[in-house]
């Protein structure tokens, strides 16, 4: 059982609302640097610079902030998407935009270091979660099926699919790759979807 934080979740608190993102900003960076196992709760208070009571102010306990890191990694992709201008002229042209857009989302710090605590927290679930995790499928799937109805859900599939895995060579990867001729490649194998489909 998670440790609850002790810290109002109404109100602002300037002062606590920047101690509270200095201490996420450092889980992500010790998760992407370090590696999750090094994410222990007093190694991210040691490199924010504040105590062990204030992180159990803030999150509670490892598993809090573990889960407020996964969560703004989400509500970032799902903002992301959110950008996307409302579908109108050529299916290609909105292929790629929410390619482009999807790999943003994923590929941002934030988002890597959640989707790192996903995998290694597979056999923990983080329950409070999986609200925002459907919201993220439903979101992709609406944007699918907004550029074609008749293959959404392929083109959701072959496009998290995608993603998932070009993200995860990434986390193994000892610095940045470049994927771009590997979002070419899944522009085109999204377009030809649409093109078997006709539209």
């Amino acid at each position: 059982m998670r440790a609850a934080p002790t810290r109002s979740a109404t109100g602002r608190q300037s002062r606590g609302d920047l101690t509270r993102q200095k201490i996420l900003d450092e889980a992500v960076a010790c998760i992407l640097e370090e590696g999750f196992t090094a994410a222990s709760a007093k190694h991210i208070a040691e490199r924010a610079g504040v105590t062990w009571g204030v992180v159990q102010y803030h999150f509670g306990d490892r598993s809090g902030i573990l889960a407020a890191v996964t969560q703004a990694g989400l509500e970032q992709s799902l903002a992301r998407l959110g950008d996307l201008p409302a579908s109108h002229g050529d299916p290609g042209d909105q292929i790629r935009a929410l390619v482009q857009a999807a790999w943003e989302a994923f590929n941002g710090p934030i988002s890597r270091a959640g989707f790192e605590i996903l995998i290694a927290a597979r056999g923990d679930p983080l329950p409070e979660l999986d609200a925002l995790m459907g919201t993220f499928a439903r979101e992709i799937k609406r944007l699918t099926f907004r550029i074609s109805p008749d293959c959404s859900g392929d083109i959701g599939r072959v496009l998290l699919s995608s993603l998932r895995g070009m993200a995860l060579v990434q986390m193994t990867a000892a610095n940045d790759l470049d994927f771009a001729g590997e979002l070419l490649a899944l522009e085109k194998v999204l377009t030809s979807f649409l093109d078997a489909a006709g539209g």
